[in-house]
C-alpha cells in the first residue's frame, strides 16, 4: 500500500559476475558474455571494463598475467 493504492513492485533478478582477464583475451570474453547476455529485454545489465593495476597470486607470489 502507497498512499491509500495497492500496487506490486516486480524486481528483475540480478547477477553480478567479476572477471579478470589478460588483456589479449578481454574482447573475446567481452563479446562472449554479450552474446550470452543479450535477450533484448530490460535488465540485460552493462559491461564495465576496467584496468587492473596489478594482480597478484598470494600462494605462488606470482605477478601480473602469470597470476591469472
Amino acid at each position: 500500500m502507497y498512499r491509500g493504492a495497492e500496487y506490486t513492485v516486480d524486481f528483475v533478478p540480478k547477477v553480478k559476475i567479476e572477471l579478470v582477464v589478460d588483456d589479449s583475451v578481454a574482447d573475446k570474453a567481452t563479446e562472449a558474455i554479450r552474446e550470452a547476455a543479450q535477450s533484448g529485454q530490460i535488465g540485460d545489465g552493462k559491461i564495465f571494463i576496467a584496468d587492473m593495476a596489478q594482480a597478484i597470486r598470494i600462494r605462488t607470489g606470482e605477478t601480473g598475467a602469470d597470476a591469472l
